[in-house]
């Protein structure tokens, strides 16, 4: 079983899907999804209903479907258990419900939700929070660096940045995040890696197979995936030990 993580995504429909037919996907791996979904980009809609379609599968793939800030900031907005709903307007949450036909500039929750598919919101409630696989943790944005695991809050893995993101930490993961778009690939091994690589900014949708260490990548508006090996610059790193 091969493990593929796939950073932030924002409604960009047709780079997530060429993404997920160009993998070598065999039955029994394993899709994780580091959340984001969602905001900014045209589609929205269409990225969350092409995720369900995915559940066709059953049990040929595995699904992991990990909770971003964004999809915390729509639960919010639509009276639901979340945060920062006030925020959800200002962060690319009318591109959002437009895709959900909804064309006035700030439609009331209950409105947004008269347009919601009932599989949509339950997706979007049954999202988890982080995820663990042996020595990788996957999660949003990140966790504070002198936590434990369990010390956590929902508001650290969904927002935190450069906390986490300049410095070492204790745990012994290494973990991969998105939440925080960068040029590249980020890599502070054996730590972190983080995979929200733009591609709604017009850069690239970045995934990572963790078993062979490869990268896989897509530019915004390509077909066609790139593939890299990064086996090299983990395998060379030393074993985990906190700081």
């Amino acid at each position: 079983m091969r493990c593929y993580v796939i950073g932030d995504i924002h409604g960009c429909l047709d780079e997530l899907r060429y993404l997920i037919e160009g993998l070598p996907l065999e039955v029994g791996d394993r899709l994780v999804f580091l959340g984001d979904y969602i905001d900014r980009g045209p589609a929205s809609k269409g990225v969350v209903s092409y995720l369900l379609e995915l559940k066709e599968y059953g049990p040929a793939l595995e699904l992991v479907f990990l909770r971003g800030n964004h999809e915390d900031m729509l639960l919010s907005y639509l009276g639901l258990p979340g945060e920062y709903g006030d925020m959800f307007f200002y962060n690319g949450g009318q591109e959002t419900l437009a895709s959900y036909g909804l064309g006035s500039m700030r439609p009331a929750p209950n409105e947004a939700l008269s347009v919601m598919p009932p599989e949509h919101l339950n997706f979007y409630q049954g999202l988890l929070d982080y995820y663990l696989m042996g020595d990788i943790l996957c999660v949003h944005a990140g966790i504070h660096p002198l936590k434990s695991l369990e010390e956590q809050t929902r508001t650290e893995v969904l927002w935190i940045r450069d906390q986490f993101i300049y410095s070492a930490h204790s745990l012994p993961y290494t973990v991969l995040f998105g939440h925080t778009p960068q040029k590249e690939v980020f890599f502070h091994l054996p730590y972190k890696i983080g995979l929200d690589t733009g591609l709604v900014y017009g850069n690239k949708l970045s995934c990572l197979e963790t078993e062979e260490k490869v990268l896989y990548q897509i530019s915004r508006g390509k077909k066609k995936i790139q593939r890299i090996s990064i086996s090299e610059k983990w395998d060379s790193v030393s074993p985990f030990s906190p700081p």
